[in-house]
């Protein structure tokens, strides 16, 4: 028999709406179906069992099935390389490789229509994600026609994503094909790094910042200080439009690579230091340290609905901090990659930042992850990540 599942009203609301998502709370009846296998959903309203399409199901986590059509049609393996035809068509259209990158997003899960399923490129290699029990059923689906589509030297599953717990799966990392070496080389609009794909964050670089990196190009000057610089994205990417630059991590780790990275790109005004960045922007503030341009980073402060409110916390004091450390005319590029912390929040933080810090700041320009991270319409998920360009007014 075909594995089905009957939603409720609430459920069937969501579908109807385009969220990809059914709790389990709003799960009826399962009839059928086993851990990630491909189900047909039904309407459980007025016992009619009413088709609403077909979705991907867990049987652990919470998010009970993911959908991957609201039509009644075939799920097969043409499907599936249909959909990874698309996404791959997109970042074509894209044309990153006109900004001389050869690191970005090739399919970006619900934004893509292929739930929790993660595909970076970097170079020649292709490092993945299957982030749920069906993805991860899918997965040598997904490396045979990734293989065949883009004709990587490698493929590598990054599969230690604590989210995997949650559907029951073992965090792991394995080579799926061919030859994946621990250090790869990559560009992003012009500037080289080197990431390690096995064990660095994410997949081995954050690649949603890279058109923010190029729009705040336009606006840095003077002197610099890129706050959670990680590899050093920001600071070697707008070094070139200032006199020095500061970077700050946490990680020794990064701040080794952030000196590599300007040492392999000639980058001499960059100076790294490892450092607790709260910490740093109080000493600046007390010592009367100015800057030119500054970048707010970090990582996600709020991971969880309950983590909001000393998320926010933290998001208004290194903002307040950095607003006080910003000379006159000074530009500040401050970020967000709290889902929890939606648009609306994130602006709030800022403002009441600007009003403690007694500073007057302008908005220049508002941004979100790249495209190469689409945001899909009625998915608020998909809509992580947030940028804000700022000049402080004044003389």
């Amino acid at each position: 028999m075909t594995p089905s599942v009957t939603v409720s009203h609430r459920g069937e609301e969501r579908i109807r709406a385009g969220h990809p998502w059914v709790y389990r709370s709003d799960i009826i009846a399962v009839e059928h179906a086993g851990a990630g296998e491909i189900v047909r959903v039904v309407s459980g309203r007025g016992g009619r069992h009413r088709p609403l399409g077909c979705a991907l199901y867990s049987d652990r986590s919470e998010i009970a099935i993911r959908m991957v059509s609201r039509a009644e049609e075939r799920i097969d393996d043409a499907f599936w390389r249909r959909r990874l035809e698309r996404a791959i068509e997109y970042r074509r259209q894209l044309d990153v490789a006109a900004t001389d990158t050869t690191a970005y997003r090739l399919v970006h899960g619900e934004g893509d229509l292929l739930p929790s399923l993660v595909v970076d490129r970097y170079g020649d290699y292709l490092v993945m994600q299957a982030l749920s029990q069906g993805t991860d059923r899918l997965q040598s689906a997904f490396v045979r026609h990734l293989v065949d589509l883009v004709q990587p030297r490698g493929v590598l599953a990054r599969n230690d994503p604590r989210v995997r717990l949650l559907e029951g799966l073992e965090q792991k990392v394995e080579l799926l094909h061919g030859e994946v070496p621990e250090q790869v080389f990559v560009r992003e609009a012009g500037v080289e790094y080197e990431i390690d794909p096995w064990h660095g964050q994410k997949t081995g670089l954050f690649l949603d910042q890279r058109e923010n990196r190029l729009a705040a190009r336009r606006w840095a000057r003077g002197r610099l200080l890129d706050c959670f610089s990680y590899h050093g994205g920001f600071a070697l990417a707008l070094a070139g439009q200032c006199d020095t630059a500061l970077a700050l991590d946490i990680s020794e780790d990064a701040v080794a690579r952030i000196r590599a990275n300007a040492a392999r790109n000639a980058v001499r005004n960059v100076d790294a230091r490892t450092a607790n960045v709260f910490d740093e922007l109080r000493e600046f503030d007390r010592a009367g340290e100015t800057f030119d341009t500054i970048v707010l980073d970090p990582p996600a402060f709020a991971k969880s609905k309950p983590a909001v409110a000393k998320a926010a916390a933290g998001y208004k004091e290194i903002n307040l901090r950095a607003m006080k450390l910003l000379a006159p005319g000074g530009i500040l590029v401050t970020c967000s990659c709290s889902y929890n912390v939606d648009e609306e929040m994130f602006g709030a933080i800022v403002q009441r930042a600007a009003a403690d810090a007694h500073a007057d700041m302008v908005l220049v320009d508002k941004r979100i992850q790249g495209r190469d991270h689409p945001v899909l319409i009625g998915v608020p998920e998909t809509y992580y990540l947030k940028c804000l360009i700022l000049r402080k007014a004044g003389e």
